[in-house]
């Protein structure tokens, strides 16, 4: 049914726009994740999400603390539109609840910061299995529960006087890297399963066409 709905919405989008979508969803994948832990400037959140789509990354993941997670549209680009963003924010151990539910779906937990027994961005095994890259708030990283949870933890190499990246340079950073050497490993089965390609293109098409939901019922009815 699901095959046959993206069928009959296409048929509402140009050319151009379903060839655009075809094209894009051969190079999203799953196997990695960002998590964005407590993000308080809107800016640095928002660039993080156009890094994401521009790198072919589907799902983020958003805790909110003590911060409520904002997108600042004129940052963002439209990118928040193209993604999948689940939030964590009904609980006071939203971390561990995240933490949690990444595992469940087969990801490492890998903490960005500096740390003792880790190992630099260029050396990060991707063929040891999904990795979730977790990024913590602009002054203080991530949390000591994160530290603690995390399997692994992966640094970037700085060679000046600054003792960090901003956080929306250290993401698009890695992603650059590891989205780079993903697409050329052939032990990785990285893209997306054609049942997921689906479950993004029916949500696609849904977002771009106007009064999506009336033509879907449409369709629903004309299948009795």
């Amino acid at each position: 049914m699901r095959a046959e709905l993206i069928e009959y919405l296409s048929a509402f989008v140009t050319p151009e726009r379903w060839n655009l979508f075809e094209k894009v969803l051969e190079n999203r994948t799953r196997y990695l994740t960002i998590a964005l832990e407590d993000i308080y400037q809107p800016q640095n959140a928002s660039a993080v999400l156009r890094s994401c789509d521009c790198f072919g990354v589907q799902n983020v993941h958003v805790i909110e603390n003590r911060n409520k997670f904002d997108v600042d549209r004129e940052v963002a680009m439209g990118a928040s539109k193209w993604l999948n963003i689940y939030k964590y924010n009904k609980s006071e151990q939203n971390s561990i609840e995240a933490i949690h539910n990444l595992r469940e779906q087969g990801y490492r937990i890998v903490a960005t910061t500096p740390h003792e027994g880790d190992i630099n961005l260029e050396d990060f095994d991707l063929v040891k299995g999904k990795a979730a890259l977790v990024f913590g708030t602009e002054l203080t990283g991530i949390t000591e529960e994160v530290k603690q949870e995390a399997d692994e933890f992966v640094k970037i190499p700085m060679y000046g006087f600054t003792e960090s990246y901003n956080i929306s340079v250290s993401a698009a950073l890695c992603l650059h890297h590891l989205t780079h050497q993903l697409r050329f490993h052939t032990d990785v089965d990285w893209q997306l399963k054609e049942a997921e390609k689906q479950e993004v293109m029916l949500e696609w098409l849904r977002r771009t066409i106007k009064s999506s939901d009336m033509l879907e019922e449409r369709f629903l009815k004309s299948k009795g």
